[in-house]
C-alpha cells in the first residue's frame, strides 16, 4: 500500500473548502489505491474467456470505493455497462460526463421512466405493467428503449417467476417503442461450496432461454453471474459476467476460487489522537466493559461506529508499527480505545490501519465482517461519508 503521508495523500483530493478557508483532513481517512483497482482488472480480464462482457457495478457509491473512480477505472479496462440501483447513483455519473452503458436493477417507480429514456438509462422490467408504462414513454419519446427482463429463478427478490417469464419476453418483443436486448437473473448463494441450489437456479434460467430460441426470440446479453459465479460457474457466465466485490480485491466468501494477483484496493487509516495510562482496576470507555488488570497504556483511535466501525467490547484489533493491539472497551460513536502496552514505541499521531494492511500483517475486510456478526458487502459499503476518501496512484500505472 502507498505509504505517503496525509499530506501529501490530500495533494490526490483536496480537502473541504468553507467559508473562511481550506478545512484540513480528519485524523482519520479512507485510502483507495487506484493502481491497484487498474491491476485487478488486468487479472480479471487476463482470467476470463475473451469474449465475455463484463458489467462493472457500481452502486452504493462502488462499495465505499467512490462510484466515478471505479466506473472510470473499469471502463478503461473495458467493461461493456454500468451496473446500478438508484436513478440518483445514475445521474450523478451522467453529470460527470460518463455516456456509457447503464443498467438500472431493481424496480422503477412510474416517475422515473421518462427520466431513464430520455438520459438513456437501461431499465430491468419485471412484469406487464412495467412493460406497458415504459413503451408509452419511450414511443412519445420517439425512442426505441432497450430493456433486460429480469427473471426470478428462485432467490424471490425482484423478477418475473421463471414459469411466467416466456409470455412478458412475448410481451416486450410485441411492443415496438422497446427491445428486448438482456435476459438476466441472480444467484441467491453461488460463493459457498454447495451449488446446489445455484446449479437449481442455473437450469430454471436454462429452461426459459430454450423457451424462447424455441420462439424465435434472441437476446444480446444473458447474464446470471455475479463476483461468485464468475469465480466458481463457468458454465452460467453465458454473454456477460456482473462484477462488484471482486474489482475491489475482495472475494465474495472465504471458499470461492482466488485468481492469483487480486489485492483489496481499500486501506481504513487512522492516526492515534491520545494516550492514557492506566492503573489497575481502572476501568475503560461506556459502560465500564473493560477493567485493567494491570498498568496498562492505551491509544485513542479517533473514529467509531459513527463512521461505520463495529460498534465491539473487548473484540477486534487494529495494527500499529505492522503489529496488532486489541481493542478493549467499547467502540463509542466517535473513538475507541487500543491497548499498547506491548507496544511502548507508539506514539501521538502514529499512523494506525482499522483494515488493510501494514507491514507483514493484515485485517481484513472478512476479519471485520467476523467481528460485525456480518459481511464483507456490509463492512465497505457502511464506511461513512465522512470518512474522506482519499484516491493514490491516480496516474501511475500498476
Amino acid at each position: 500500500m502507498n505509504t505517503a503521508t496525509q499530506s501529501e495523500l490530500a495533494q490526490e483530493e483536496p480537502p473541504t473548502a468553507c467559508g473562511e478557508g481550506i478545512l484540513p483532513h480528519r485524523p482519520a481517512w479512507i485510502e483507495i489505491d487506484l493502481a491497484r483497482l487498474r491491476h485487478n482488472y488486468q487479472v480479471i480480464n487476463q482470467d476470463k474467456p475473451k469474449p465475455l462482457k463484463i458489467l462493472s457495478v457500481v452502486k452504493d457509491e462502488a462499495y465505499g470505493h467512490g462510484a466515478l473512480h471505479v466506473a472510470r477505472a473499469a471502463l478503461a479496462a473495458g467493461a461493456s455497462f454500468l451496473g446500478l440501483v438508484t436513478l440518483e447513483e445514475a445521474m450523478r455519473l451522467r453529470d460527470h460526463g460518463l455516456r456509457t452503458r447503464m443498467l438500472l436493477f431493481g424496480e422503477r417507480q412510474e416517475e422515473e421512466l421518462p427520466w431513464c429514456v430520455e438520459h438513456d438509462l437501461t431499465v430491468c422490467v419485471n412484469d406487464r405493467r412495467m412493460v406497458e408504462k415504459l413503451g408509452r414513454i419511450a414511443a412519445r419519446a420517439g425512442k426505441r428503449a432497450p430493456v433486460h427482463l429480469k427473471i426470478n429463478t428462485g432467490m424471490n427478490r425482484y423478477g418475473v417467476r421463471w414459469s411466467e417469464a416466456l409470455s412478458l419476453a412475448q410481451a416486450v418483443g410485441a411492443n415496438k417503442a422497446l427491445e428486448l436486448e438482456g435476459v438476466m437473473s441472480h444467484f441467491s448463494m453461488s460463493d459457498e461450496m454447495d451449488k446446489t441450489f445455484a446449479l437449481q437456479q442455473l437450469a430454471r434460467f436454462n429452461e426459459v432461454l430454450s423457451a424462447m430460441a424455441a420462439r424465435g426470440i434472441a437476446v444480446k446479453y444473458r447474464h446470471l453471474c455475479n463476483s461468485g459465479g464468475f469465480l466458481d460457474l463457468p458454465q452460467a457466465h453465458f454473454d456477460m459476467v456482473r462484477i462488484g466485490m471482486l474489482q475491489h480485491g475482495v472475494y465474495p466468501s472465504k471458499v470461492c476460487r482466488r485468481i492469483a494477483g487480486i489485492e483489496p484496493t481499500m486501506t481504513v487509516k487512522a492516526r492515534v489522537a491520545g494516550i492514557q495510562h492506566l492503573d489497575k482496576d481502572d476501568v475503560v470507555g461506556y459502560g465500564m466493559k473493560y477493567r485493567a488488570p494491570s498498568a496498562r497504556r492505551i491509544a485513542i483511535i479517533p473514529v467509531g461506529y459513527g463512521d461505520g466501525y463495529p460498534r465491539l467490547r473487548n473484540q477486534g484489533c487494529v495494527l500499529i508499527g505492522g503489529r496488532r493491539a486489541p481493542v478493549v472497551g467499547g467502540v463509542a460513536m466517535d473513538a475507541f480505545m487500543v491497548d499498547t502496552t506491548d507496544l511502548p514505541e507508539v506514539r501521538l499521531q502514529e499512523e494506525v490501519v482499522l483494515m488493510g494492511r501494514q507491514g507483514a500483517d493484515e485485517i481484513s475486510a472478512h476479519e471485520v465482517a467476523q467481528w460485525k456478526n456480518s459481511v464483507s458487502y456490509d463492512v465497505l459499503a457502511g464506511w461513512r461519508a465522512r470518512l474522506p476518501r482519499i484516491h493514490v496512484n491516480g496516474n501511475q500505472d500498476p
